[in-house]
């Protein structure tokens, strides 16, 4: 059952409608901009050096750290009804799992700049083994897919609230959870398969946030009741 809601336009969902769309599209930029060389080569090592690997990454970073805070402002709008809690799970299994997650992309904006940079100095591209060795470590991978994981749990968490809720868009946030679902096999995919998952994830979050923006205020459990009394 929808709850009552007010003529007026929710703030905290507006805001967090402005964050999605700039995190959409900084992960478009991210599947876009960085380049996909052969990473066992020196053009691949000159890769990880230049400016747009990092301004790539570090798209992405911005990007994480903008979706978990959407899903908080959905949870400010659901305050007072059967979704909020479901949102707050949402919002913190989401800040988890984005925290874990960028530590992995911190050590590709970061250390692979430097292997690659002494990589094309030197001449060397065997030096693009200690890359892939730290990329592919047993502890640096599972926690990478453990914050993959988290994010996908999150982003099916904030579209059962939304759904539920009545006052956003029921569909609107299914498109970013199968989006968030598919973060971690995209990594399999072949270069034109992670240009479209980048697309997903950038029309997926348009679609919740034109969702969002165009939410009311509503009138929480508690005070419906008092409204139709009046």
């Amino acid at each position: 059952m929808s709850l009552p809601q007010t003529s007026q336009p929710d703030p905290r969902t507006r805001t967090g409608a402005i964050g999605l769309a700039l995190a959409g599209i900084l992960f478009v930029l991210y599947e876009f901009v960085a380049p996909r060389e052969d990473q066992t080569t020196l053009e691949g090592a000159e890769s990880w050096a230049s400016a747009a690997w990092s301004f790539a990454h570090i798209a992405a970073i911005i990007g994480l750290i903008l979706i978990p805070l959407t899903y908080g402002a959905l949870r400010g709008h659901f305050e007072g009804t059967r979704n909020e809690k479901t949102a707050f799970l949402a919002a913190t299994t989401g800040y988890i799992g984005s925290a874990l997650t960028i530590s992995y992309y911190g050590a590709e904006v970061y250390g692979l700049k430097a292997i690659g940079a002494r990589a094309v100095a030197d001449g060397d591209a065997s030096l693009t083994e200690v890359g892939e060795a730290f990329r592919m470590d047993s502890v640096a991978a599972t926690i990478f897919a453990i914050g993959l994981a988290l994010i996908a749990l999150a982003a099916i968490l904030i579209a059962v609230a939304v759904w539920r809720s009545g006052t956003v868009n029921r569909w609107s946030a299914i498109p970013l959870a199968a989006a968030m679902v598919l973060y971690l096999p995209h990594f399999y995919f072949p270069y034109a398969g992670r240009l479209a998952w980048g697309v997903l994830v950038g029309l997926s979050a348009l679609i919740l946030a034109w969702a969002m923006f165009s939410a009311r205020r509503p009138i929480n459990a508690e005070a419906a009741p008092q409204l139709q009394k009046a």
